[in-house]
């Protein structure tokens, strides 16, 4: 079996607020006067855990807490094989809560480009927002997106049960705009949430989608269109969303010919780097190194990345998979 660590990755659904180191969480917390409970071994759906990621979240006050964690962003990337990454990162409530629009963006898009030159990481923006909050934070988010290059994207994130359609007119001026849809969809609502994600949001990835194989006719759609599932399957267990790893369905979802990719959503919270998660499908579903690097390709080819980044990402999986056995 081949180093894993070695397999050239593409991250495609990470939360920047949540790749935060232990040691620099602690560190935020304390010297902004902030108490954090014990993160617990699993969360009772999805609202448990959106309320302590809030408390992880308000740790970030300054320019310069925004900066480090980018920067170790990408250091922790590179260090697991990624070679390109899309990091979401909420950057309209960051910038209401403290009161500046533009400091948390303008910090976050320092730390990373400093920390993609240092480590050798290819990366791209998609700011999201959440279903929950105001179709005007949204508008900012839009407006936010459009000013700087390196935002290739926008979604839509948090609770499922609350409708896309009033922001119907923003995602059409986003798409208008030439940024990409990128929505949360079929985690913990079912199949008509994946639905209206392609058919009102505009979706040309779902962020999970894992609920997709309830409605045969959408699976089949997605599979013949080639729209990509962002799945996160530590992620969901630790979540309650799936009971155990080995029930995730995650091998039914490839079965069904859907272009499925490997992400760790919220790796603070799970603590499962992006290796982690291939070790763990082939640990536990048997996946060969074959079907590793076909996990590894479709986040390439699921990618907003330009093509000649596409093209040498391609090239390198094919070489980790041509390398010698156990090299």
């Amino acid at each position: 079996m081949r180093d894993l660590s070695a397999l050239p990755k593409v991250h495609l659904h990470v939360h920047l607020e949540s790749t935060i180191r232990p040691g620099t969480l602690k560190e935020l917390a304390a010297a902004h006067g902030i108490q954090l409970p014990e993160k617990p071994a699993a969360f009772e759906g999805f609202r448990a855990f959106a309320d302590r990621n809030s408390l992880t979240r308000s740790c970030l006050r300054e320019a310069e807490d925004f900066e480090r964690i980018a920067r170790e962003f990408c250091a922790d990337e590179a260090a697991q094989g990624t070679r390109y990454v899309e990091v979401t990162f909420t950057a309209a409530a960051h910038g209401e809560r403290l009161g500046n629009l533009e400091l948390p963006l303008n910090a976050v898009l320092k730390g990373l480009s400093e920390g993609g030159k240092e480590h050798g990481l290819r990366w791209k923006l998609i700011l999201d927002h959440s279903r929950r909050r105001s179709i005007e934070r949204a508008e900012k988010t839009l407006e936010l997106a459009k000013r700087h290059e390196e935002i290739i994207g926008i979604g839509m994130a948090g609770e499922e049960k609350y409708s896309l359609a009033p922001f119907r007119e923003v995602l059409d001026r986003a798409r208008e705009a030439g940024l990409h849809l990128i929505h949360h969809a079929g985690e913990d609502a079912g199949p008509d949430s994946i639905r209206e994600a392609i058919e009102i949001g505009g979706a040309e990835r779902i962020g999970h989608g894992i609920r997709i194989l309830e409605d045969p006719e959408l699976t089949a759609h997605a599979a013949e269109s080639g729209i990509a599932l962002e799945v996160c399957p530590s992620s969901n267990v630790v979540l309650g969303l799936v009971p155990t790893f080995p029930e995730h369905p995650l091998p039914r979802l490839v079965e069904a010919g859907l272009r499925v990719t490997l992400n760790t959503d919220v790796p603070d919270v799970t603590g499962t780097a992006i290796t982690d998660e291939f070790t763990r499908a082939r640990e536990v579903f048997g996946y060969d190194d074959t079907t590793l690097a076909k996990l590894a390709s479709n986040a390439v080819t699921a990618s907003f990345a330009p093509e000649e980044t596409k093209t040498l990402l391609h090239n390198e999986i094919d070489g980790w998979l041509k390398s010698a056995e156990g090299a």
